[in-house]
């Protein structure tokens, strides 16, 4: 479970000018939900991910994860925190473009003996669906199929909750619905899932809309016309 309390994130504390990128949040998110965070450029939505994935600290205010209170762990014990708990997908596609698939997605796992690294890089490539890209150069991948291999390293870990900052940003409308047939897979096997998005038809994957605006919370609702997937969709598998 995660639990704000009262967090608020100033980039430039001496600045009196500055206006914070969250105010005094209190929020909680149960196990196993589907979240969506919307709202215009500038409402938080980024911060608040970048807070989640224990990848910056509150200015004020508390963040349990799993009733642990993030602010008052060592850096050390942080990392190891969020490394067995979250997965984050990052904005950009950040891959190592002359090594394979498979290579990029076990990279999370570099200090693990190769043979752990292969059979769990390749399991994380086979629940996204891209069995049979393992060898593949991230740039043979179509959009929507690197947006997957990213999936399948931030579960290389097996994290209870996974993040992701505009999942569909850069996809066409196909791939877009997709990516979001796949969370909801995972979802429904019980995994957390907590995205940020500017689109609608995005948004409406989620089980609870949170909309934000100028650091703060200005809606959160259960979203109870929830869109659910197709029931053959097509897979991005080998071509």
């Amino acid at each position: 479970m995660i639990q704000l309390e009262g967090v608020t994130k100033v980039y430039h504390p001496g600045d009196r000018d500055m206006v914070p990128a969250l105010h005094r949040l209190d929020l909680t998110i149960e196990a196993g939900e589907m979240v969506a965070l919307t709202g215009p450029s500038g409402a938080g939505t980024s911060t608040l991910l970048n807070l989640l994935s224990c990848l910056d600290r509150p200015s004020e205010g508390r963040y349990l994860l799993d009733d642990t209170d993030t602010g008052r762990l060592s850096k050390r014990a942080l990392g190891k925190l969020r490394g067995r708990t979250i997965g984050f997908v990052f904005r950009s596609f950040n891959f190592l473009p002359n090594v394979s698939v498979q290579q990029n997605v076990e990279l999370p796992l570099v200090y693990t003996r190769a043979s752990v690294r292969r059979q769990r890089a390749r399991v994380a490539l086979d629940q996204v669906g891209l069995r049979g890209h393992y060898d593949d150069r991230p740039i043979e991948l179509f959009a929507a199929q690197q947006q997957r291999a990213l999936i399948a390293r931030a579960l290389i870990n097996d994290p209870a909750i996974l993040l992701d900052d505009e999942p569909t940003g850069d996809l066409d409308a196909e791939s877009a619905l997709s990516i979001m047939e796949l969370f909801t897979e995972l979802n429904d096997a019980g995994r957390t899932i907590i995205y940020s998005t500017h689109d609608e038809a995005t948004a409406a994957y989620a089980q609870r809309i949170i909309r934000m605006r100028g650091g703060r919370v200005v809606s959160d609702r259960p979203n109870t016309s929830r869109t659910r997937p197709r029931r053959n969709p097509p897979r991005l598998t080998a071509v």
